[in-house]
């Protein structure tokens, strides 16, 4: 049967969360997470189903795709599926042609696993390679240490410290208190935890959520940040073994992050909390 690009809808977002699910193993390089539908979510159950592709077989969802902005698209396919060159080629021509609804004109990104077809058959078809990211991992089978600080479980009526936090380590962030709302109603948080620490004065000097997959399979962290005015003093290290520690409490069998390779701050604090680095992961682009 021909394979078909579907968007969908509210009503379709749980399937595509369990697939996602389904799809996370500790023997698989990096790729799109239910935590990234999760993060997503906070603007809302509408835009995320509106952000979401689906191409299907028989049924059969064979490949999931977000749109983390016009402009990206991150994509992963099931693993039965990374090296069926049918698939490959109908994602490669919805993803370049824009009345299909799947990318826009102009310059955009593919995020897509490299054991994947679709990687080559992009640059194949005149794509070039963006700049390296690090995927990083930490076994969670033995037992994590004590983070050092005091860390923060947060629920909804401590959002605003959380959110506070978040606008305080990344410039530009619109994370709200409504956004955070958002976001824990949507159905990836049910298997989530915000986490914010706190330096020996009580001030929130750091924050984190933490994504589980499901008992066994990899727990992502997304995001992970430190407030501006408290770097330089651990606190990146100390939230990042809590959000280890979280992950194992939720029964991941590891904790996964992704960070540009350039930011070597963020590569050596992951680092530090004892993870380790894998191969490097590079988006696809095409000029505008």
């Amino acid at each position: 049967m021909a394979i078909g690009l579907g968007k969908p809808g509210i009503e379709g977002l749980s399937e595509a969360v369990g697939v996602l699910r389904e799809w996370q193993s500790d023997g698989s390089p990096m790729q799109l997470h239910p935590g990234d539908l999760g993060w997503f979510w906070r603007f809302g159950a509408e835009a995320t189903a509106a952000a979401i592709r689906t191409w299907s077989r028989d049924g059969q969802i064979l490949a999931v795709g977000l749109l983390d902005g016009p402009e990206l698209l991150r994509l992963t396919m099931a693993p039965e599926a990374r090296r069926d060159e049918e698939l490959a080629q109908q994602l490669v021509d919805d993803m370049t042609h824009p009345e299909r609804v799947v990318l826009p004109e102009g310059k955009v990104y593919v995020e897509a696993p490299t054991y994947a077809l679709v990687p080559d058959l992009l640059v194949e078809n005149g794509w070039k390679i963006d700049e390296p990211w690090t995927p990083l991992r930490r076994d969670l089978a033995e037992p994590v240490q004590d983070p050092g600080v005091r860390i923060e479980v947060i629920g909804p009526e401590r959002a605003h410290v959380r959110t506070a936090v978040q606008r305080a380590s990344f410039g530009g962030s619109t994370f709200t208190d409504g956004r955070w709302h958002a976001m824990a109603a949507g159905l990836p948080y049910a298997d989530a935890r915000c986490l914010v620490a706190y330096d020996d004065r009580g001030i929130a000097v750091a924050a984190v959520t933490v994504w589980s997959a499901g008992v066994g399979k990899p727990g992502l962290i997304e995001p992970m940040g430190v407030h501006r005015e408290h770097r330089g003093h651990g606190y990146g290290k100390a939230i990042t073994v809590a959000a280890a520690a979280a992950l194992q409490e939720l029964g991941s069998s590891s904790a996964i992050v992704s960070t540009p390779s350039s930011n070597t701050g963020a590569v050596a604090t992951y680092k530090a909390a004892g993870f380790h680095e894998r191969p490097e992961m590079r988006d696809r682009y095409r000029d505008a």
